[in-house]
């Protein structure tokens, strides 16, 4: 069994997983969870692993041990077209309410970094876009790939140039001690990285599917 949460772009996770499965020789079952109950679902043996842009956090790390990293990516935030001389600076946010998705390194730049905004979490990146078209948050923080792909898609909503920095890498998770699955997991993602295909599932990707 082999996961695939809600994540940063769609499709790129799931690419990755595939590519586990077909180097340990085995058929491949994604379960589609919610983010905050993935770590909880491999503790209790419900998955095998972890591919859902999950950061290493050291807290993170106490519970399952992670892969080498295989992306980063840039935080960026998505505004309606409109506002987009009305917001230039993290400070131009200050009481308005910005979301991102739940237990994310997103929801942490909103709370820490976006001074006076009111912050509204969501499980799924889809409805938080759906919640600015229709004018119930200003701005949605994202990675940018995800953002860019949006402000692609879509005419009225636009990404200014406003950087929340670069993120932590993000990895594979797998159960604590499993030593043997996080080699092979290893194993694959140097190959992915070093044969250049990571870079393409990364830019097919992006074409997010808008559900």
């Amino acid at each position: 069994k082999e996961i695939n949460g809600e994540d940063h772009i769609v499709g790129f996770d799931i690419e990755i997983a595939k590519a586990f499965a077909e180097d340990l020789g085995v058929e491949l079952e994604i379960k589609d969870m919610k983010f905050e109950g993935l770590i909880a679902a491999l503790v209790a043996d419900n998955i095998d692993f972890i591919v859902a842009g999950m950061v290493p956090k050291p807290e993170r790390a106490e519970v399952v041990d992670f892969s080498i990293p295989y992306y980063q990516a840039e935080q960026s935030i998505l505004i309606k077209a409109e506002d987009v001389d009305k917001f230039t600076k993290p400070e131009d946010f200050e009481g308005t309410v910005v979301g991102a998705q739940k237990a994310t390194v997103q929801e942490e730049i909103v709370l820490n970094q976006i001074t006076g905004a009111e912050y509204k979490g969501l499980s799924k990146i889809t409805d938080l876009v759906l919640e600015l078209k229709n004018d119930k948050v200003a701005a949605v923080v994202l990675v940018k790939p995800v953002a860019d792909a949006y402000a692609n898609q879509n005419d009225d909503l636009i990404v200014p140039e406003i950087s929340f920095g670069t993120e932590e890498g993000v990895a594979a998770a797998v159960n604590k001690g499993n030593a043997e699955l996080l080699a092979e997991l290893n194993k694959t993602l140097e190959n992915l990285i070093e044969t250049g295909e990571l870079d393409t599932f990364i830019s097919e990707a992006t074409l997010l599917a808008d559900e």
